[in-house]
């Protein structure tokens, strides 16, 4: 079960800042908070702490040699959670989610070229419990945002 926290003004300028630059330093939010820099500190670590926030670099997958990504929509004929596990195993999916409709789990993968995603799409395909995917290229990226939860 996922607890919800509730936050407060604080907590969201916070996290608003830090999806901006993740590495902005204390002293640089505490007087856009009106607080000092020990209590951004304390807040920060405590929304780390609860799992809200997490402090990751986010890399461009083209520039370090993955020029294809897809959406590989999976369906399944068993255990759709034991199935999707599995998936989130492979090396090259780095998004795995279980859902409704057309498909039990969308999977996103990158590849270094169509060789490596077809690679990619037969070990989906061989993992025990999909009965089929569908694999959907990316040809451009419009948008990427990670600016949810401040609203």
């Amino acid at each position: 079960m996922t607890v919800r926290y509730a936050l407060d003004d604080i907590d969201k300028s916070l996290i608003r800042e830090l999806q901006v630059d993740g590495r902005a330093a204390y002293s640089r939010l505490a007087p856009l908070v009106d607080m000092s820099e020990a209590a951004v500190r304390q807040r920060v670590n405590r929304l780390q702490d609860r799992g809200v926030i997490q402090i990751v670099a986010v890399t461009d997958p083209t520039t370090l040699g993955y020029a294809i990504m897809a959406m590989l929509g999976v369906k399944i004929s068993t255990n759709v959670t034991s199935v999707a596990e599995k998936l989130g195993q492979l090396e090259s999916v780095d998004y795995t989610v279980i859902t409704t409709g057309r498909f039990d789990v969308l999977a996103e993968v990158v590849c270094t070229d169509s060789a490596h995603l077809l690679a990619v799409s037969d070990e989906v395909r061989a993992v025990d419990g999909v009965s089929d995917i569908e694999v959907m290229t990316y040809l451009r990226m419009v948008q990427q945002n990670y600016d949810w939860g401040t609203m």
